[in-house]
Order: structure tokens, then sequence, then C-alpha cells
């Protein structure tokens, strides 16, 4: 049985594509593997604060030394923190905004990646053994090959801040081209629902 920790970061709902899409892979998931538990968080409609100062503070001082202020600036970081740690796999669906990751789920990230606690100050990652797997949605088609493709910021981000903190196994899923016409919409959609399916029995 594996811990499953399902996040949502798009603001939109039913219009979300990046919310259908991975909500189809774990109603699939799930059917298929019916002992694992999925822990759901959506942060486009609930979303986290960013940090603040006391944040700051809070997170470069120990534990024991720390004021009742302080502890109550990092309470929900450690509990979020917590909470990415407990799982065994992380499914995660990222919309594009200005080639990159929206704001919610940048303030998620600042959250948990902690000193101590997700890295060292070796800059280890510790958070070792889970697997990851991001689906997105883009506006344009940012494919490897394509003009667009220098202004992806959003996967080489993804990879480089989760691997930071140890995660190395972390697999993509783009539906690309959402806004360039129905036919090109839907053939990009079309194909990321067939690689999700695949994945429910190889991820």
């Amino acid at each position: 049985m594996a811990n499953i920790l399902h996040i949502d970061s798009s603001p939109r709902a039913s219009r979300s594509h990046s919310r259908k899409l991975t909500g189809e892979f774990i109603e699939s998931w799930t059917a298929a593997h019916p002992g694992d538990k999925v822990i759901y968080k959506d942060l486009g409609h609930n979303p986290v604060p960013h940090v603040t100062e006391e944040w700051v503070a809070a997170a470069f001082t120990s534990p024991e030394e720390r004021t009742a202020e302080l502890n109550d600036a990092i309470k929900l970081s450690d509990e979020l923190v917590d909470e990415f740690l407990q799982a065994d796999a992380f499914v995660f669906s990222v919309p594009m905004y200005n080639f990159n990751v929206p704001s919610t789920f940048k303030a998620y990230i600042d959250q948990i990646v902690r000193v101590n606690r997700t890295f060292n100050m070796k800059f280890e990652g510790l958070v070792k053994g889970k697997k990851m797997l991001i689906v997105t949605s883009r506006g344009a088609n940012f494919e490897e090959g394509t003009p667009l493709a220098p202004y992806d910021f959003q996967e080489p981000y993804l990879r480089t801040i989760f691997g930071f903190i140890g995660i190395e196994d972390i697999t993509f899923v783009h539906a690309q081209s959402i806004n360039l016409g129905e036919e090109a919409r839907d053939k990009s959609i079309e194909q990321a629902r067939q690689n999700l399916q695949k994945l429910v029995t190889t991820w």
C-alpha cells in the first residue's frame, strides 16, 4: 500500500484541463490500486501563505530555541512538510503560467523546501525513494525543438527544485497547445490522456 499526495494548483475548477486530466488519472489509479491511500490538497482554491520574515527566522532557528511566536509562524510549514514526507508518491497538476508555475504552487514549494527538513546545509536532499508525476497544461507548444522550447522554465524548475530535495524519479505529462485552436487542443489532451492511462500500470 502506498500513500499518494495529490495536489491541484489551478485556480480554475471545471474549466481546468490539468485538474481534469489528473483527476482522471487518480480515479483510474485508485481503481487499479485499491489499497493505496490518496491525500488531496487544492492549492488553487485554498492557497497556502507566502513565507514571511518571521517564517524565515523560525526556519533558521533550532526548534528548542524558538519563541512561541516563531513556533506559530512555522506551524503550517511543519504540517505541510510532515504530510509531504509521509507520502510515497506525488501526483501534481500544474498549469503553466507565464512560462513557469502558478504562484500558488511556488508558495507551497517555499513552505516545504526547508533546511534540516527536506535538505541539509551540505545541499543534500533528504527526501529519498519517492516518485512524482506532474501533469501540466500549456497554452502553446513548448516541446523540445519548437520555437518556444527555450521559454519553458516550468519543467526545468520543477525537476531542479524537487531533485534538490532528493526526488529524482519524476515523470511529466504535458497537455500542450491548449490555446492554439480546438483541433490542436483536443489532440494534445487526448495524447496526454493516453499517456496517463499507460502510467496507471507502469508508473
